[in-house]
């Protein structure tokens, strides 16, 4: 795909979903209860007779896909579905790209089966899932769109219309279990594809523990997470805007006035160091080797200043914002949700969880047409999706009663009249649509 710069920006917000009419989320107010209080919402979760999703009154859902339905392809569908994003198709039709989180090698069991010839590493069992959806909410059809990677976490769309998939996995041909690549990268999966595309690594994105992505339409710079304890915030500035092929810089975030390498999880040696709704300037520093042999990258960037996240997973664009989640950081490791502005270069922790019953472990994140940010919960028990307002209020929009499985790949149709959510294992996409405008606080 080639464009000019004037259509790239033209692109940009105008292809994948929840980066569409997105209310303001600078006019925020309570600033001190961020994180801190409930709202009703939507109202009480009514049970589900399918014992499959528990959501408010006025809501439905539809089963799309599931493991072991068979595709277009002929394969059937791989289990583990994980991060996803929503593109406008033809005729009226949603394109899910969805993730795969497979981890190891092998021929049998569960795997996203692709020609050898188009696979990143043909053992591997990782990779990507096309989804087409009607508009009346029925699938379509469903194939593999990558594969031969490993452990598809999360990842992220794009304003020239792709899903940028993220391998959570460092391992080599040296680490053993059959693998014949280095692993670690990003891949790029054109919603247009109407097969398999061959996986090319984006190497000068990083090679790390990726999780997702988001990019900043107005400068097609890349916002990259890392889902480690000590992991950092990178962006990538491509040598081409939407052309990540042709390679670039990675930086990392380095916290004005704050001490060297500081962790962010406010907790122990750092407790207090971050106030909810408190501007921190921030600067970049360059990271010498984004693919190195080691899995040191973020060695590389703390070793220049660079602030860590306590396990930086999901992330999202939304109206000159970008929201990204720390699984684990904050003073009862529950989590936070952080919010950098690239337009005056201020980061704020925009919430931390004071209970686990309001929130735990935040995962993929949406920012929604109607301005709300959807928060997929990855913790053990019983797992909800919540919302966080733009006055930074939470409230539970949604219950897995059927397991303990996560929540992810939150996404809008670009109608932003259905949201698309998995449930991880065994494998499960559903469509959700209801009165969104009914929220408390909200016009209807």
């Amino acid at each position: 795909m080639v464009y000019s710069r004037r259509k790239f920006f033209g692109l940009a917000g105008a292809t994948a979903a929840g980066t569409l009419a997105l209310s303001p989320l600078q006019a925020l107010i309570a600033r001190k209860a961020f994180g801190q209080t409930t709202t009703t919402g939507y109202g009480p979760l009514q049970t589900d007779p399918n014992n499959l999703l528990e959501l408010p009154q006025g809501f439905q859902y539809r089963v799309i896909s599931r493991t072991g339905d068979l595709m277009a392809d002929g394969n059937p569908v791989p289990n583990l579905h994980d991060g996803m994003a929503a593109f406008q198709g033809p005729r009226g039709t949603t394109i899910l790209i969805c993730n795969h989180e497979i981890n190891g090698t092998g021929v049998t069991g569960s795997r996203v089966q692709v020609p050898s010839d188009l696979a990143y590493d043909p053992l591997c069992k990782g990779g990507t899932t096309n989804i087409v959806v009607g508009s009346n909410r029925q699938l379509v059809k469903q194939f593999a769109s990558l594969g031969g990677t490993i452990r598809n976490c999360a990842g992220g769309p794009t304003p020239w219309g792709s899903w940028i998939t993220c391998e959570e996995n460092i391992t080599t041909p040296t680490s053993g279990g059959g693998r014949v690549q280095s692993h670690g990268f990003n891949f790029e999966i054109p919603a247009s594809a109407t097969g398999p595309v061959e996986a090319v690594p984006l190497i000068d994105m990083g090679r790390f523990n990726h999780e997702a992505i988001a990019v900043d339409p107005k400068t097609g710079y890349v916002y990259e997470t890392e889902d480690r304890g000590n992991g950092l915030f990178y962006r990538f500035i491509p040598n081409v805007p939407g052309k990540l092929a042709e390679g670039g810089t990675l930086q990392a975030m380095v916290i004005v006035g704050k001490p060297s390498a500081v962790n962010t999880n406010n907790r122990g040696s750092n407790s207090g160091q971050f106030a909810v709704g408190q501007k921190y300037s921030v600067e970049w520093v360059n990271i010498p080797n984004p693919n190195p042999t080691a899995d040191d990258v973020r060695f590389q960037g703390s070793n220049l200043g660079a602030a860590q996240f306590s396990r930086g997973e999901g992330i999202w664009y939304g109206n000159g914002e970008i929201y990204f989640a720390a699984t684990n950081g904050g003073a009862i490791g529950r989590g936070q949700i952080w919010r950098y502005i690239p337009g005056d270069e201020t980061i704020d922790l925009f919430v931390e969880s004071e209970s686990a019953d309001i929130l735990k472990a935040p995962d993929n994140i949406v920012v929604a047409p109607f301005g709300d940010i959807i928060i997929c919960e990855d913790a053990s028990g019983t797992n909800f999706l919540r919302g966080v307002t733009p006055q930074g209020e939470l409230y539970t929009f949604a219950r897995n009663p059927f397991n303990g499985s996560e929540f992810a790949g939150a996404c809008f149709s670009p109608d932003g009249q259905t949201m698309f959510v998995n449930i991880q294992s065994p494998g499960i996409t559903v469509a959700i649509w209801g009165p969104w405008n009914s929220r408390q606080g909200l016009n209807s």
